[in-house]
């Protein structure tokens, strides 16, 4: 069977989608998992278009409309070469192959208090046992957006926030995923957002040297950190601390960089007091545009 694809950003292609999915087919489900992904890559970009300033004087409504146009057109050329692997997912998922994982805590145990878990922007020993141990994630940015995409995808849908926020900041956390904190013997803990391990996580830990902030002054201690078994459990992870506690929820549902990042830091997610002012210059600087660009040629 041979299933016509709708253009994406067509207005009536909302209609087509709604067709093919009632026909349920193997085929029908992965032109609706390819016209999702274009659509969704058309609102990441329109959000990272929105939240570069004007050009000033030299702006008008005639260049933000063809400019409109050419990233239309650039995002219907990325979806034809693969997209960022989101339509993958999807299809597994309508198609019911997708692998069922369980929830964290039915793995590691009852799940910690809402507000535990309060952690702060470090500089761990793992920078300097990156180049001994291997990138432990990532040889660049590219191939770090590319593997985070589809479970900060899945994350950021249950939060209400862009995707490319939740990429950026496990880049500002990890360094791009060259200084990933590590287990005892080595191996990875996969915790891409440094998530400290509180009183209440009853899940494997590691321990990492860490820089926080006391008084505005930098203060070098040894933390204990979330283990997990995989990167995905650390997005999964991610978003139940952020959806489920009461004082990171102005930031669920954020649409705006500084806005989002802002909420995080007020949430107390990190002491350093320039953290959210880093957080959003790594989601509107062009490092993690042209991973986004890169990953989905």
């Amino acid at each position: 069977m041979n299933v016509q694809q709708p253009n994406a950003l067509d207005p009536n292609s909302l209609a087509d989608i709604k067709r093919l999915s009632r026909e349920n087919s193997p085929e029908a489900n992965k032109a609706v998992a390819k016209q999702f992904e274009a659509m969704f890559m058309q609102i990441v970009m329109k959000s990272m278009r929105d939240s570069v300033p004007d050009d000033g004087i030299f702006g008008s409504e005639s260049t933000k409309f063809y400019q409109s146009l050419a990233d239309q057109q650039l995002v219907m050329q990325m979806a034809q070469k693969g997209g960022l692997g989101l339509a993958e997912v999807i299809e597994r998922q309508l198609n019911g192959s997708a692998s069922a994982r369980p929830p964290i805590y039915d793995l590691k145990g009852p799940p910690p208090a809402a507000d535990n878990g309060a952690r702060a922007v470090s500089q761990t020993s793992a920078a300097a046992a990156a180049p001994r141990l291997g990138a432990p994630y990532s040889a660049s940015a590219q191939d770090f957006v590319s593997r985070a995409w589809p479970e900060a995808s899945q994350a950021a849908a249950s939060l209400g926030v862009p995707p490319h926020f939740l990429v950026a900041q496990a880049a500002l956390e990890t360094g791009w995923g060259k200084s990933i904190i590590r287990n005892a013997d080595g191996s990875s803990s996969y915790n891409l957002f440094n998530i400290k391990a509180g009183a209440g996580w009853q899940g494997a830990v590691a321990e990492a040297r860490t820089t926080e902030y006391e008084n505005g002054q930098p203060v070098s201690k040894v933390e204990r950190f979330r283990a997990y078994g995989s990167y995905a459990e650390a997005f999964e992870d991610y978003a139940r601390l952020i959806g489920n506690a009461p004082r990171y929820a102005a930031v669920k549902g954020q649409q705006d960089a500084v806005g989002f990042a802002r909420a995080l830091q007020q949430g107390g997610y990190a002491t350093d007091p320039a953290y959210a002012d880093k957080l959003a210059r790594i989601i509107n600087g062009d490092t993690l545009r042209a991973g986004l660009l890169a990953s989905a040629r």
